[in-house]
């Protein structure tokens, strides 16, 4: 389960063209949920409780990613944090915003996505995070906004 989700973030990032995909993965009942990040040609960052393992980011996995649908790679969206204001690509928010949380239902269950992606303010990225079922999350700089 843990490779299926590894591959699913991967593959999220070599799509999306994501600086960053993390997945707060639900586990079996009574097990701590595992956190699984992969960013742009970096390793695969796995942690369950204190235990904490890397991969290689071209690591073989036993599972293949899952089908994520539709997933295309936006140019950098411009933001201004202080007005809450992000402006690209007509559609370009929703189509990711889709995506985003096509990969949090691929992650399974009760499982978190959050993905970083580039703006024209190298230091203020663009985060969605999602979960089936509740609303999806911008953040930008310190604000949050549902969207």
């Amino acid at each position: 389960m843990l490779d299926r989700s590894a591959a699913a973030l991967r593959q999220f990032v070599h799509l999306s063209g994501a600086l960053r995909a993390q997945g707060l993965v639900e586990r079996e009942a009574g097990e701590p949920p595992a956190l699984i990040a992969c960013s742009r040609f970096g390793p695969i960052e796995i942690v369950i409780g204190d235990r904490e393992v890397e991969l290689p980011h071209d690591a073989e996995l036993t599972e293949e990613a899952p089908d994520l649908g539709e997933v295309r790679q936006m140019p950098p969206f411009e933001v201004d944090p202080e007005k809450g204001e992000v402006a690209g690509v007509i559609g370009g928010l929703e189509h990711l915003a889709d995506a985003t949380l096509r990969l949090a239902v691929a992650l399974g269950g009760r499982s978190v996505a959050i993905v970083e992606f580039e703006t024209n303010t190298p230091d203020v990225p663009l985060v969605l995070s999602a979960r089936f079922g509740e609303p999806l999350v911008v953040t930008l700089g310190e604000d949050s906004f549902e969207l």
